[in-house]
């Protein structure tokens, strides 16, 4: 029998955002953030690379230019903490939100193969950011490409001001 996914240890249980983390000046930029939150822990596969195991639960702040990745147990006792710079996801993020912007104006105004077009090209730069990010935690958590696809989707939500 399969272990419960509240218990399973590779696994995030909650993720929560420090005070340091503004709260988005629009509201949906709070619901991409919730929504990232929520896609997260319902499903992935996390682990810290030191062998400390999870289940985890994961407190995300901001400090000097850095995304703070604090990773708790249950009980909310620290097992680790690192900083990743978020220079390196600047690029990608600012491509990303482009495309996201040209593949909303096409469901309004484009054909289904214009759709399709840009709707592809959003995926690359998805995965592209996945790649780094999961590239970035190399050494400090271990994680499969889906987990890396959804902590990306929030590392976005959470750059995204909103218009």
């Amino acid at each position: 029998m399969a272990p419960d996914r509240a218990t399973r240890s590779n696994r995030l249980i909650a993720v929560e955002l420090d005070q340091s983390i503004e709260r988005s000046p629009s509201p949906e930029a709070e619901h991409e953030r919730s929504a990232a939150i929520y896609d997260l822990i319902e499903e992935n596969s996390f682990a810290l690379s030191n062998g400390t195991s999870g289940p985890y639960h994961l407190v995300l702040a901001t400090m000097d230019g850095r995304l703070v990745f604090d990773v708790r147990d249950m009980a909310q006792q620290p097992l680790m903490a690192f900083g990743l710079s978020l220079t390196p996801f600047r690029r990608i993020v600012k491509d990303y939100f482009h495309i996201c912007e040209s593949y909303y104006d096409a469901i309004r105004n484009a054909n289904p193969a214009q759709i399709e077009t840009i709707d592809m090209a959003r995926r690359g730069l998805h995965n592209e950011g996945s790649d780094i990010l999961k590239e970035r935690l190399q050494g400090k958590v271990e994680l499969d490409f889906d987990t890396a696809r959804r902590l990306f989707t929030l590392v976005c939500a959470l750059l995204w001001q909103g218009h």
